[in-house]
């Protein structure tokens, strides 16, 4: 017959337990800084190349379309897309 663990090591299971809590919390909280890193990678590259072209006027609501275009498509889509259009 198994003998019952002592109250020593329960506590000490619970503090284990308690800390790798903490370290979990810690990690996701890293995770999501690395995602929106990530989801915002491209911007720097973005506004330096449209400070080298010209660009007609645009609308606010263009404007959001197009931004939103390539947050929820990724801009090689929209770039694959894009490069379907005829420049005189």
């Amino acid at each position: 017959m198994a003998r019952p663990p002592k109250v020593d090591e329960l506590s000490a299971i619970e503090a284990r337990r308690e800390a790798l809590r903490a370290e979990l919390a810690a990690l996701d909280e890293r995770a999501k800084a690395a995602e929106q890193t990530a989801r915002d990678a491209g911007r720097a590259t973005l506004l330096t190349a449209l400070e080298r072209v010209k660009i007609a006027a645009l609308t606010k609501q263009e404007a959001r379309i197009i931004a939103n275009a390539i947050g929820q498509h990724g801009g090689k889509a929209i770039a694959d897309h894009l490069s379907r259009f005829r420049v005189p």
